[in-house]
């Protein structure tokens, strides 16, 4: 660089390593823009971005109002979620029974992680305002141009324009993600549930929930456990049924033998046309006990008269069930993806292997499987993980049917998915169900990473 080191230019050039942290503003910054730690926004008033300043210290002002009235408050109660109880009394005059306000644990914990929240939101507030009238201060001392407030405006336009974009789409994941997640998983450490009527008014109990869906001696604990190993021999055959049927299709209709290859996709692509819950509803009604199927086999003496097949009364009979359903429901949208990857895979592969004298099984298993897994392994990945948390395909064919314990909570075909909405919904054990979220999430989560780091897709990626 004409022997001009980067030294040099960083010499040349301080402007462009000024650091606009908090940690520079408030070690190297004026007096202001020090007090703008406390008083925010004035520094920017000083440095003559007064709408700014005002806008920061109205924020200011907003919150330590807010604090005051409610957000300590919220917090305090946080810590007990709350002690009164509602009480019950009889109204002599209306001849009515009324009750007292009371505590209501849920909405205690709502508010006290809303303001906690609200608070992170305002920290990060407090930071922007420091580096900014940091960086007021810096422009101002090096004798530059310090920006109006009609000039940041223009600028969310132009080299602002991804926070500008950005801002409220993170404003409604907060409130509509972020919040109801975090709500969810302290409800795991809480005794929230209908057992010794705690709906209202309900306390922390630490780890007791997972240690009671971890005890196999426990009625909660033994279903996990069972509902767990069902969930993940569901998902490894729905996935790779789906995925084997779908790549025997594809493969036999790619074929350059194979005529009218459209009208074959279309056949076997029609399903998908269909609502899936209305197909699903339509099997499960033709495979009761007196429905279409079981009639019509009657009908070929097939089964003796009166008799019928158990798809939904025998456990076993119905797990086979589901995941022969699911074949049909699931093949079409894999046939549409494999189709795509054989039509990428280069013609001149298979050019070279036919003059090398392959055959077609060892170009299939040499070319065609590699390279489709290769491509797919992130979609089989993801397949996985939606067939763990498959609630139609459940819930519309059986139900999580047969129950063949009365004490459990789960049927025989229950996924942790359909068995959470079980408990919480049908059961109101809203605490385990909130454990038995966390805990499939975490299995998911650590078996799709460690899956796809092992994996030739990700430790080749941009080649094959």
């Amino acid at each position: 660089m004409n022997g001009i080191t980067a030294a040099k230019i960083r010499r040349r050039a301080p402007e462009f390593e000024t650091p606009y942290t908090c940690l520079a503003a408030l070690k190297e910054g004026s007096f202001e823009t020090k007090l703008s730690a406390v008083v925010m926004g004035y520094g920017n008033i000083v440095h003559k971005q007064v709408v700014k300043g005002i806008l920061f210290l109205a924020a200011e002002i907003a919150y330590i109002a807010f604090m005051v009235t409610n957000g300590f408050h919220n917090i305090y109660m946080l810590g007990s979620l709350g002690t009164v109880e509602r009480q019950e009394f009889w109204n002599e005059e209306l001849q009515v029974f009324e009750y007292t306000q009371g505590d209501q644990s849920i909405l205690l914990l709502l508010y006290g992680l809303a303001t906690l929240i609200l608070t992170g939101v305002m920290f990060w507030i407090w930071r922007g305002t420091l580096k900014s009238a940091y960086r007021a201060e810096c422009r101002a001392r090096a004798g530059k141009h310090v920006n109006s407030f009609a000039e940041d405006l223009k600028a969310l336009l132009d080299d602002n324009l991804y926070r500008l974009l950005m801002t409220p789409p993170m404003i409604f994941i907060g409130a509509l993600t972020i919040l109801p997640l975090i709500f969810m998983i302290c409800m795991a450490f809480t005794n929230y549930s209908k057992i010794d009527n705690h709906l209202v008014l309900f306390d922390w109990v630490g780890l007791e929930n997972f240690a009671t869906l971890f005890d196999s001696n426990s009625v909660l604990g033994s279903t996990f456990w069972s509902v767990l190993i069902w969930t993940l021999v569901w998902a490894f055959f729905a996935t790779f049924t789906n995925y084997i049927a779908g790549m025997i299709l594809a493969v036999v209709i790619n074929r350059k033998e194979t005529r009218a290859k459209g009208f074959w996709r279309f056949c076997f692509v029609l399903p998908c046309a269909v609502p899936m819950f209305v197909s699903l509803l339509i099997m499960r009604t033709m495979l009761q006990p007196d429905g279409a199927i079981n009639v019509l086999l009657r009908e070929l003496g097939v089964i003796a008269e009166g008799a019928s097949l158990p798809f939904f009364t025998d456990p076993t009979w119905a797990r086979v069930t589901v995941i022969v359903i699911n074949i049909w429901v699931g093949v079409p949208y894999t046939l549409l993806q494999l189709t795509g990857v054989l039509q990428n895979i280069p013609t001149e592969l298979y050019e070279a292997a036919k003059v090398d004298g392959a055959n077609s099984v060892q170009t299939f298993f040499r070319i065609t499987l590699p390279y489709m897994l290769y491509v797919t392994t992130p979609y089989l990945i993801a397949t996985f993980t939606g067939n763990v948390n498959n609630f139609n395909v459940i819930y519309l064919l059986s139900g999580g049917d047969p129950v063949t314990d009365l004490a459990s909570t789960a049927g025989s075909t229950d996924l942790l998915v359909t068995w959470l909405y079980k408990l919480t919904i049908d059961k109101q054990y809203y605490n385990v169900g909130a454990v038995v979220g966390i805990l499939t999430f975490i299995i998911l989560a650590i078996g799709s990473l460690l899956t796809y780091r092992n994996s030739k897709s990700y430790r080749e990626e941009g080649g094959i």
